[in-house]
């Protein structure tokens, strides 16, 4: 039976799948523009930079911290509002994956598909589990990974092969093994969250790089 789905939760991964504006960017911009890859790593970063200092003029600043809290408070988890939110955490993956990119035109390629799939993977996990998750894991439930997984090799299997550039840059395309073997790290490590001590790593951060190197290590080695 289907739980409904709280508003702000559907206007906060509404948000996040817009998102997918940024691996798009890495590995598009530079194939059609005159930017470089190294170019398009510095752009990340600006925006990694502006986000923190967004952060942090909400912290300093009540004007502008309840102003925040007014327009964006209900899309807040409830940590968020005191530490800093999962965009950034988003912009900071983002950037740690344009720096992979600058490895070869391949690892654009890898950049480009692990981080579509968290950020997709990642918003069908939510909406997945919070409709219709019953086996808990920790915060996050076993319905919400399945729901990821499917989505991502959906995704890979189906689009990513015919998208432009993408199996010409990667020289040859992935094999259903290879892409059972990326999609199942991406759901892994969404359900799973890493721990070191008792500090919590936020996935937007971890994911889509450790997705990234899952992605050249199957492509080629296996």
């Amino acid at each position: 039976m289907f739980r409904p789905i709280p508003s702000e939760e559907v206007y906060r991964k509404l948000l996040h799948v817009l998102v997918v504006v940024l691996p798009l960017g890495i590995f598009y911009i530079p194939i059609y523009y005159s930017f470089s890859r190294s170019d398009v790593a510095w752009s990340t970063l600006v925006i990694l930079l502006l986000s923190i200092a967004i952060e942090l003029f909400r912290f300093r600043s009540p004007a502008f911290g309840n102003w925040y809290f007014s327009s964006f408070g209900s899309m807040l988890r409830e940590e968020e509002k005191s530490q800093l939110t999962g965009a950034t955490y988003v912009a900071a993956g983002t950037f740690l994956c344009a720096c992979l990119s600058l490895i070869s035109e391949s690892f654009s390629a890898y950049a480009f598909l692990s981080l579509t799939l968290f950020i997709l993977g990642d918003a069908a996990a939510a909406l997945v589990g919070k409709s219709m998750g019953r086996v808990k894991v920790g915060k996050k439930t076993m319905e919400g990974a399945v729901g990821c997984f499917l989505l991502c090799l959906s995704l890979a299997y189906w689009i990513f092969p015919y998208l432009p550039k993408f199996t010409e840059v990667l020289g040859k395309p992935f094999s259903l093994v290879q892409l059972i073997l990326i999609s199942v790290t991406v759901s892994l490590l969404e359900l799973f969250p890493i721990r070191v001590k008792q500090f919590t790593l936020n996935d937007n951060l971890y994911v889509p790089v450790l997705a990234t190197c899952a992605a050249a290590m199957s492509h080629r080695f296996i």
